[in-house]
C-alpha cells in the first residue's frame, strides 16, 4: 500500500500520511495479517477516537484527530492516459484533486513532475484560478508556419536558414533586442495589473525573443496527410517555434501565487503551490486580466519571430497554425451528469476540443504532429503538449555526453545550431508511444520532422 492508496482511503496529507505508513510497518512487524492492511487503516480513519488508547494504532489515530478538516476527505476522480507515468507526477495530480475548489481533472500521457500541478495535468475548478496550475511560463505556445521555400533548401541552404533564425530571435534568460520589435500588443492597456504595468518595458525589450529551457525555433519537413489542415497533402517546408511570455509571465505567476498562498493559510505545505484566487476577488480578477494579456503577448512573440524570418528569407506564408498551453479557460463541461461553468487549467496540455487544430512536438530528433481534437469529455477536451520528459535536467547533465547525442542527431538527419545537453533527444519519452496512448483524444493530420534546430545554449537554466 502506497501514498496513492492511503490518500484514496481518506488519510490527510502531512504528518498523518507518514504516521499511516509507520503504522502499516509496525503492524506487519507485529505479525499482523497483511491481507487486512486496508481494512485496518480504514477502521482507524473512520473512527480515530476509538483507537486513541491502542498501543499500535494510537499514534496514527491521534494525528488523524488533529489533522485539518478543510480539504476533501478523498480526491475527486480523474482519468489518466498513458502507462508507467512517474509516481510523483501522479501524486501531484492526486493532491490537486483534494482541493475544495477542484471539480474534474485529467492526466495526459506526457505527464511529469511540475510545480504544484504536474506538467500534463488538466484541472477544472469552481469559479477560481490557481496561478501555479497555469504555470510559470504563462501562455507558452506552439506556432507552425508553412513557407513557399523549395524542399531542397532544408539541406542545401542550411547556413542561410540558420542565419535567419539567429538574426531574428534571441535565446536565453534575459535575452533582449537592442533595437526593439514593434507589435500592437505593446499598445494595449498594461495597467490591468501592477505587475504587468511594472514590467511593460521589460516585456517590450524581450518582444520577439524565445527564452530558454525547452524553447526552440526550427525548420523542418511537414508531411501533410489530410487536407483538413488547410493545405494539400504532400511535403512542405515549415518553421516551428515553442516559447511563451518570458520574464513578465514568470513575474505575474510569482506575484499572484504569493497572494494566493497568503489567502489560504489552511493549506498543508504539500498543497501551498496550488493555492487559488476566487474570480470574485480583486486579486483573482487582476490575475485573470494579466494572464490573458500574457497570452496575447506570447502570441505576439511568435508572430514576430515567424514574420521576420519569412521576410529576411523573402518567403511567402502558405499556412499558419498555433495553439497554447499553460493557461486557464472558462468553459462549460458536463460533470456527474450536470453541465457546469468551470475554469479549466491546462498545465502543459493542449486544447483538443472537437475539430480544434493543434501542434504536439516530439524532441529535437523526433517528429511532431499537427492534430485535430476529437472532443473527449473525460479529458476535458485536452491532449498532451509534447512527448514529456523521462529524465531530469540534473541526471541528463550528469549522465549524457555530446558524442552520443550527436550520433542520434546524425541518424535523424538533424543539424543542431545550439542547445543544452539537458534537452537531448533521450531525455524525452517516445513520442510515438505518447501519440498512441491518446489516439482517442486527437487524430493526426500531418507530421513535422525537424531538420535545423536552435535552442538556448548550454548552461541556460529553464524558465518553465
Amino acid at each position: 500500500m502506497n501514498s496513492f492508496d492511503l490518500i484514496r482511503m481518506g488519510v490527510p496529507l502531512g504528518e498523518a500520511l507518514g504516521r499511516a505508513t509507520d503504522f502499516i510497518a509496525r503492524y506487519c512487524l507485529a505479525g499482523g495479517d497483511r491481507t487486512r492492511i486496508a481494512e485496518e487503516v480504514a477502521a482507524v480513519v473512520a473512527d480515530p477516537g476509538g483507537f486513541l488508547g491502542d498501543p499500535l494504532r494510537g499514534g496514527f489515530a491521534r494525528v488523524l484527530m488533529d489533522a485539518p478538516k478543510s480539504l476533501r476527505v478523498t480526491p475527486i476522480r480523474y482519468r489518466q492516459w498513458g502507462e508507467g507515468l512517474e509516481h510523483e507526477a501522479v501524486m501531484q495530480m492526486e493532491k490537486a484533486c483534494l482541493l475544495p475548489v477542484s471539480v474534474a481533472g485529467a492526466l495526459m500521457p506526457d505527464a511529469h513532475v511540475g510545480y504544484g500541478l504536474p506538467i500534463g495535468g488538466v484541472l477544472a475548478t469552481d469559479h477560481s484560478v490557481i496561478p501555479y496550475a497555469v504555470g510559470v511560463d504563462i501562455a507558452c505556445r506552439m506556432k507552425l508556419t508553412v513557407l513557399d521555400l523549395a524542399l531542397r533548401d532544408l539541406d542545401s541552404k542550411q547556413d542561410r536558414l540558420a542565419r535567419a533564425i539567429e538574426g531574428q530571435t534571441r535565446f536565453g534568460v534575459g535575452a533582449t533586442f537592442k533595437e526593439r520589435r514593434v507589435h500592437a500588443v505593446m499598445d494595449e492597456d498594461w495597467s490591468v495589473s501592477p505587475i504587468t504595468r511594472q514590467n511593460k518595458d521589460r516585456a517590450w525589450a524581450q518582444l520577439g525573443t524565445s527564452g530558454s529551457g525547452n524553447h526552440f525555433v526550427e525548420f523542418g519537413l511537414l508531411t501533410v496527410t489530410d487536407a483538413a489542415i488547410g493545405l494539400e497533402p504532400g511535403e512542405h517546408v515549415a518553421l516551428l517555434s515553442h516559447s511563451g511570455s518570458r520574464g513578465t509571465g514568470a513575474a505575474v505567476c510569482d506575484h499572484y501565487s504569493r497572494l494566493a498562498v497568503k489567502r489560504h493559510p489552511e493549506l498543508p505545505k504539500e498543497l501551498s503551490r496550488l493555492a487559488w484566487l476566487g474570480l470574485d476577488t480583486d486579486e483573482g480578477r487582476e490575475y485573470w486580466a494579466a494572464m490573458e494579456l500574457m497570452g496575447r503577448y506570447a502570441a505576439a512573440n511568435h508572430a514576430l519571430i515567424h514574420r521576420h524570418i519569412a521576410d529576411v528569407l523573402g518567403a511567402g506564408v502558405r499556412l499558419d497554425l498555433e495553439n497554447h498551453h499553460n493557461f486557464a479557460w472558462k468553459e462549460r463541461h458536463v460533470v456527474d451528469g450536470v453541465e457546469r461553468d468551470l475554469v479549466v487549467h491546462r498545465k502543459g496540455a493542449t486544447p483538443a476540443g472537437k475539430g480544434v487544430l493543434g501542434i504536439i512536438p516530439g524532441s529535437m530528433a523526433s517528429p511532431g504532429f499537427v492534430v485535430r481534437g476529437r472532443g473527449q469529455p473525460a479529458s476535458l477536451n485536452s491532449a498532451s503538449h509534447g512527448a514529456g520528459r523521462c529524465m531530469s535536467r540534473t541526471r541528463a547533465t550528469e549522465s549524457l555526453d555530446w558524442k552520443q547525442v550527436n550520433q542520434t542527431l546524425r541518424e535523424a538527419n538533424v543539424t543542431l545550431i545550439s542547445a543544452g545537453i539537458d534537452e537531448a533527444p533521450m531525455v524525452y519519452k517516445d513520442i510515438h508511444e505518447v501519440m498512441a496512448a491518446q489516439s482517442d483524444l486527437v487524430e493526426v493530420l500531418a507530421r513535422f520532422d525537424p531538420r535545423l534546430v536552435k535552442m538556448a545554449p548550454q548552461g541556460e537554466r529553464p524558465e518553465d
